[in-house]
């Protein structure tokens, strides 16, 4: 599953810096429940590039590097491959065990209660 929610994410980031879907669409979208640590890499950076917004409109140079940087997350993702350690642990050490939230119904609550609880 981790292959496919992969290729998943870096759809939606292409669709993302394409202008196809706007950025808090593409965050509701990605796979819920994901234990995947580069899935979740994808996940943490599209919500920077997100509360970014005020500063990529006044910095062209930082919108084009940003870009640029989720631009290359896609391009691996969508190999299938997993993410450098690097990218990994940019986010890891601010989220540390973080998951996806879990699918809706009540399997997917009961899990985010426990994962609460313990």
């Amino acid at each position: 599953m981790s292959l496919e929610n992969r290729r998943l994410c870096a759809r939606l980031i292409n669709d993302v810096l394409s202008g196809k879907r706007i950025t808090r669409e593409a965050l509701l979208r990605f796979p819920k429940g994901d234990h995947d640590k580069s899935v979740i890499a994808a996940y943490h950076a599209l919500i920077y590039y997100e509360a970014d917004e005020d500063l990529r409109k006044k910095d062209d140079e930082y919108r084009e590097e940003q870009d640029l940087y989720l631009k290359s997350i896609a391009d691996i993702l969508i190999s299938g491959k997993q993410l450098p350690v690097n990218i990994i642990n940019n986010y890891e050490q601010f989220y540390p065990g973080t998951v996806l939230p879990e699918k809706k119904g009540f399997k997917g609550w009961f899990k985010s209660l426990l994962r609460f609880i313990t």
